[in-house]
């Protein structure tokens, strides 16, 4: 039996039973019984100071190229109790931030601390995660860790709070045998689900049982009805109607109401729809109603439109028919449904319903997919891969090419970096080198030679180096000299939550500097997350290493930022408010009927509104002003010509962002208003050869919004500002500008 026990059961046996052969000597002689219970008092002792620290990363092993993950420290200290920090450090090559967590340890306590993580790579990144004492000392550590993998940012991911081990979604691995390319799938324990909903952004999809609903905390509901609202895709299992109603956040999040259990006999409608593999995205987007397919939230084009047009059959068309599941009788929850659409029923009986939520979607499987028969049918993975929507050509051919290229932060970078600092055109730096390689070879020679004096190249020489590196410093200086700047460009989705919003932002901030100088930074939002620009191609963040110190769910920086040059940083976060936009759309026979109202105090310059795939100019909006349009559906501007045609011009000025020398404007965006719009849409792009492609974070592209149903407003607001700004210091130069992104439900 005591070959069974755990390593940390042992030493409290033990300690029993040295306890009572102490009690037995000390009656019978006090003195061996004296010497005895030291023993076991320094026997016992180095069980109680064991300090146990463990590390997980990502989504069950898993992390996402362009995307945050959980770092999970779980740290059970038996020991005295101190004061300690959480650092995390990048293990692999390059330079990153350092990241910082205080935490209390009390005796007999046991911790479970989430930090967030920025992957900027598709490939592995190593990292050391310490635990420090006040004094900085080393207690315990974890270095080099490496996910278990790591898989490319437009891969599918799915997670699954399911109500058993084997009942987590699973999904069909792709006809291309590339580890980072095969879809992937992870489970969360309820216990350690996040309760940020910024982490949870990598995920696609979530598959959530009814009955472990009901065991999640508040705050993990929030998380989830965050991520749902900013374009997360929530799959919700029914087991029994009371799971419903012991959730009332689930009851209203839910597409339907459910009230009763029928059982069905036949059901061949659930094989039909995985043959035939038709995603919703091959109607067109302007008149598609949310369901299975369709576009990810990383914006990667959906490819089943290419299997239909060049083979006229879906991958899935000759899947085996599993004849025991089609005999068996399944139990479906019934009700009413409420809104969006019915993707699938069995006669009358719906069985997947689907309805949008914000930028988001909420699926109701109106039955168990953990129990009997779905438990033993062989084409769940295959159903699971559909509602996952992995696109299907990828099990159709191994032709599969990864979307790798720049980072959309380049493209925000070339918008707001300091126009203090400008280059030194290629031919004038080559005429300068001709000019001085002239003067320090036939120049000082001759010279030299003709007053007879060779002697003097010993001065000489010198003196055209001195001159030559004072005459480089100077034209730098000129270059790039200028005063201190500070300039900001935030990206927020205005999401409503009941009579309130949530905002989801994204800050990005530039900052030059005149000379080497520290910067303080800072956020007190609800949630808030902080790193440097991300270069995929690099394999990490190109910015100086920063210092962060997490503060409960936000954070204090440093960054350093070199003499006369910009610095690129992002802050992602959630902040709740009031909705800054009252907006309804109508269609009305050949025309939307759009109304707008702006709710802010600040002008707003530019406004497109976006529905399927056009664009309508809404035109400026005055503080407080409503204004009326009627548009015509088959005006406006085609969105996918609007996206590629900017977007391969901002290619050629992000790469030239990064060359130290080249066109005195080279790397530079000028129509702010424009280039924002684009990068909300680079999913429109498609995938480009060479790595021409932009590789957004996800939730930045809202492709797959408006591939669902939804109509989104694009808003500029010049010179104004959501939130309190990052930085901490004052700057000789600033600036604001926001992008506000507000879904619409379209009305009839």
């Amino acid at each position: 039996m005591s070959g069974q026990l755990s390593h940390r059961a042992r030493p409290l046996l033990r300690a029993e039973y040295m306890q009572t052969v102490f009690s037995q000597l000390w009656r019978r002689t006090p003195a061996v019984g004296l010497i005895v219970g030291l023993a076991t008092i320094f026997s016992v002792s180095p069980a109680r100071a064991a300090l146990q620290f463990d590390v997980f990363l990502g989504y069950d092993g898993t992390v996402r190229e362009a995307s945050w993950f959980p770092i999970v420290c779980e740290i059970k200290n038996d020991g005295p109790p101190f004061a300690g920090v959480i650092e995390v450090t990048p293990g692999s090559y390059g330079k990153g931030n350092i990241q910082r967590l205080a935490v209390e340890l009390p005796t007999g306590t046991l911790k479970r601390v989430v930090i967030p993580a920025f992957a900027a790579s598709r490939y592995p990144m190593l990292w050391d995660v310490r635990l420090l004492d006040q004094r900085g000392k080393v207690r315990q550590e974890q270095v080099a860790l490496r996910p278990q993998r790591q898989i490319g940012g437009e891969i599918k991911l799915i997670g699954s709070l399911s109500r058993t081990a084997s009942g987590a979604a699973a999904l069909l691995p792709i006809k291309r045998n590339q580890p980072e390319a095969q879809p992937a799938a992870a489970r969360f324990q309820p216990s350690i689900f996040p309760d940020n909903p910024l982490v949870l952004e990598a995920l696609d999809a979530i598959y959530l049982n009814s009955e472990v609903a009901v065991s999640l905390r508040v705050s993990q509901v929030n998380a989830l009805l965050g991520w749902v609202n900013a374009g997360g895709h929530l799959i919700v299992g029914l087991e029994q109607v009371s799971d419903i109603t012991a959730s009332p956040w689930l009851l209203k999040l839910l597409p339907c109401a459910p009230k009763d259990m029928v059982g069905v006999a036949k059901h061949p409608e659930f094989e039909d729809w995985l043959r035939a593999g038709e995603s919703m995205t091959n109607i067109s987007p302007a008149t598609a109603r949310p369901g299975p397919g369709g576009q990810g939230r990383s914006g990667a084009p959906n490819q089943d439109q290419t299997v239909t047009a060049s083979s006229g059959r879906s991958p899935f068309a000759d899947l085996p028919v599993d004849l025991a599941f089609e005999a068996a009788e399944i139990r479906v929850v019934t009700g009413e449904v409420r809104d969006g659409h019915v993707d699938l029923a069995a006669g009358d009986v719906p069985l997947i319903v689907t309805a949008n939520r914000g930028l988001g979607r909420v699926t109701a499987l109106m039955f168990s997919p953990e129990r009997e028969p779905f438990k033993s049918w062989k084409n769940l993975t295959t159903f699971w891969t559909r509602l996952a929507e992995v696109p299907a050509a990828l099990y159709a051919s191994t032709d599969y090419v990864a979307s790798y290229g720049q980072s959309a932060d380049g493209i925000f970078g070339a918008m707001i970096d300091s126009r203090q600092v400008h280059k030194l055109p290629v031919g004038w730096l080559l005429a300068l080198l001709l000019v001085y390689l002239l003067v320090i070879g036939p120049f000082d020679r001759l010279w030299l030679k003709r007053i007879n004096k060779p002697m003097l190249t010993w001065i000489t020489f010198p003196a055209y180096v001195v001159f030559f590196s004072g005459l480089i410093y100077f034209i730098g200086y000129k270059l790039r000299a200028g005063e201190s700047e500070g300039t900001e460009l935030h990206v927020v989705d205005a999401l409503r939550n009941g009579e309130r919003a949530e905002l989801r932002g994204r800050t990005f901030l530039s900052i030059y500097a005149p000379a080497n100088t520290k910067y303080a930074l800072a956020s007190d939002l609800k949630f808030a997350t902080f790193r440097g620009e991300s270069t995929p191609s690099g394999g990490g963040q190109n910015a100086e290493t920063a210092n962060i110190l997490h503060t409960g769910d936000n954070f204090r920086a440093d960054v350093f930022v070199p003499v006369w040059t910009s610095q690129l940083y992002v802050s992602d976060w959630w902040h709740s408010g009031t909705m800054p936009f009252a907006v309804t759309l109508n269609s009305v026979g050949d025309d939307w009927q759009l109304t707008v109202q702006n709710l802010t105090d600040h002008a707003v310059t530019a406004a497109q509104l976006v529905v399927g795939d056009r664009m309508f100019a809404v035109g400026e909006l005055a503080a407080g002003q409503t204004k009326t349009l009627k548009l015509a559906k088959a005006s406006g501007t085609s969105l996918p010509e609007f996206v590629q045609v900017n977007g391969q011009a901002y290619v050629s000025e992000v790469q030239q962002r990064q060359y130290a020398f080249g066109s005195r404007s080279g790397g530079q965006i000028q129509d702010l208003p424009t280039a924002s719009m684009v990068a909300s849409f680079l999913g429109q792009m498609g995938t480009q050869p060479n790595g021409q492609n932009f590789l957004a974070p996800p939730g930045l592209d809202l492709s797959a919004v408006v591939a669902h149903g939804n109509a989104v407003l694009l808003a500029w607001a010049p010179n104004s500002s959501p939130v309190p700004p990052v930085n901490r210091v004052k700057f000789k130069r600033a600036a604001a500008n926001t992008l506000w992104r507000v879904p619409i439900a379209i009305g009839q």
